[in-house]
């Protein structure tokens, strides 16, 4: 899956398989999440969000079933 790279002190690149409903964070320190049946809204809200590191604990974490990489 390709990641795109954001401004964020916490994470460093956002990716999203719209056929999988699957969205992958690598966060700063080089861990790597994949995020089970996200909305492809959520997804290109995270892009957009002023603060990518608010809107994952806001809107991702403890919302959706992940996996570590």
């Amino acid at each position: 899956m390709k990641r795109s790279r954001v401004v964020s002190s916490t994470i460093r690149s956002i990716g999203y398989d719209r056929r999988t409903a699957v969205l992958e964070i690598e966060f700063a320190d080089g861990d790597l999440y994949k995020y089970f049946m996200v909305p492809r809204l959520t997804y290109q809200a995270f892009l957009e969000a002023p603060s990518k590191g608010r809107f994952f604990s806001e809107s991702v974490r403890d919302r959706y079933q992940f996996q570590r990489l």
